[in-house]
């Protein structure tokens, strides 16, 4: 009788197998049984969650950072995915740093945007409306709105005190609009 495997992890820890022959003597045959008796050893524990940590800090604390982790793992798949954080195809130790810098930029520019419009949008809702969110420059005159008003662009201009949806901007304008979103 062997354990198929030991990993805390894998099912497979559940799992015995079993070499046996028609007399009942170890043989080439195997058969795989379920253990059910640490199946039902382990339901003890089933909806429990255990933190093991070196934090010296009191329980609520540790617990209220432990609930926190999520965010920190929402914002690494947020870098990697959207941002484009990972894998990095650069050798100078400079251009790494910045290419990382630019991403945690953006991340944070995205929260303040996620913050400022009082979360009722997604990353992915934000950024798709940003992608998108164009507008033309025309020589000497100004910019025009290349993009449909939608309810994500609507908050974006009303948190950043800002519109480029319904009229030409002059020049001057845009850049008045540029400098306060830098403000804000």
């Amino acid at each position: 009788m062997s354990r198929i495997n030991e990993n805390q992890s894998s099912l497979k820890r559940f799992i015995t197998e079993l070499s046996f022959s028609a007399n009942g003597e170890v043989a080439e045959k195997k058969a795989l049984l379920l253990d059910a008796d640490k199946i039902s050893n382990e339901s003890r524990f089933d909806e429990l969650y255990a933190v093991c940590t070196t934090l010296d800090k009191n329980i609520s604390d540790i617990i209220h950072i432990n609930k926190m982790r999520w965010q920190v793992e929402a914002a690494f798949r947020t870098m990697k995915n959207e941002f484009k954080a990972r894998p990095v195809y650069l050798r100078n130790d400079d251009r790494i740093t910045a290419h990382f810098l630019t991403c945690f930029l953006s991340l944070l520019t995205l929260r303040i945007m996620a913050k400022k419009t009082d979360g009722k949008f997604t990353d992915e809702e934000l950024l798709k409306t940003l992608r998108t969110m164009n507008v033309y420059h025309l020589r000497n005159l100004g910019y025009l709105s290349a993009y449909t008003r939608t309810p994500v662009t609507d908050a974006l201009h009303e948190a950043f005190d800002f519109r480029t949806d319904m009229e030409f901007i002059s020049s001057k304008t845009m850049k008045k609009i540029l400098s306060n979103i830098g403000k804000a």
